[in-house]
């Protein structure tokens, strides 16, 4: 049974949950999601699994999930890296934001998402249990096809794409 960390508005600790009770109950908990860009200033982006709980078969980030009580989030994007990508790299942190949103099912997505970044060229070897697909992406592609086809991404990752603070995270 996994458990999420439970968090008020500014970050601080009030408690953990069983993730999917959080998920029910729309309690805000800790989050993370990792952009993974290559050295062209491209997005490494997967198409989650079909068999995922939530936005099965949609186009997100490299990588997102919880950190577990007591680990940090670095460590936690380090370890889901290797877990869904393949990847063993060393994401920094970017910015922080709160996000609220329904999704089917009932689940509610109440998460203070941190954003980490990390620099790779190459393919991951992706878990397919995790990830359906992947590809290498830039953001004025990507930006075009989320205003022409919004159904193909996750909820978070449209939000993350279009916050302020991704215009100084890429240059390319």
């Amino acid at each position: 049974m996994e458990h999420v960390i439970l968090v008020d508005a500014h970050d601080n600790e009030t408690g953990v949950m069983e993730k999917m009770e959080a998920h029910v109950k729309g309690v805000l908990h800790r989050a993370f999601s990792v952009l993974v860009f290559n050295t062209k200033g491209e997005m490494l982006i997967q198409k989650r699994a079909e068999c995922k709980y939530h936005s099965a078969g949609l186009w997100t980030n490299t990588c997102c999930s919880h950190p577990r009580p007591g680990e940090r989030i670095e460590e936690a994007a380090r370890r889901r890296l290797q877990e869904e990508m393949g990847l063993d790299l060393y994401p920094e942190r970017a910015y922080s934001f709160i996000y609220r949103v329904e999704l089917d099912g009932g689940l509610i997505e109440n998460e203070l998402d941190h954003v980490l970044t990390a620099t790779y060229d190459g393919a991951p070897s992706m878990n397919p249990n995790e990830v359906q697909d992947w590809k290498y992406i830039n953001l004025v592609e990507l930006k075009t096809r989320m205003e022409t086809h919004p159904h193909e991404f996750t909820h978070w990752f449209k939000l993350i794409v279009n916050h302020p603070e991704m215009q100084g995270l890429v240059t390319a």
